[in-house]
């Protein structure tokens, strides 16, 4: 998932993402509203929550996810559609991102070339930050 870099220079940072959830508030929501769960998260990701015993924690980091990555594009919440982010997984467990449908668009736009992005939750709160890696600058600061 990280892009080649060359001699000259590294990748330059395009946007940062941070976004908290309350997991309680959100198995709430979920409970009133169960129909949001395929609103918001794509197939993949409900499957993966899913295998949970409970699958609020692991929702709630994903859905922290999407918006941290919509305000590293710094565009709110409407400018892509929440299953335009995808929550992935590497076979080693590291998460990762899948953008589609305007959330790629938007990237592209960007110039965003990698994402990078870390994940924590408890019983409680869901964490999740992303980087947005653009092009490259050469060392020294100057733009290639």
């Amino acid at each position: 998932m990280t892009a080649p870099r060359d001699d000259l220079g590294v990748g330059g940072v395009a946007g940062i993402g941070v976004d908290a959830v309350d997991v309680v508030r959100f198995r709430r929501v979920i409970e009133r509203r169960p129909g949001i769960v395929h609103r918001l998260f794509t197939e993949t990701e409900r499957a993966y929550a899913e295998r949970s015993r409970d699958p609020g924690p692991r929702l709630a980091v994903r859905f922290a996810a999407k918006e941290a990555v919509l305000k590293a594009l710094g565009v709110g919440v409407g400018a892509a559609g929440f299953r335009d982010v995808e929550v992935t997984r590497a076979e080693n467990g590291a998460p990762g991102l899948a953008l589609s449908g305007r959330a790629a668009a938007l990237s592209v736009g960007r110039g965003v070339r990698t994402w990078h992005v870390s994940l924590t939750h408890t019983d409680t709160i869901a964490v999740a930050t992303v980087v947005a890696e653009g092009p490259s600058v050469r060392r020294g600061g100057a733009a290639p």
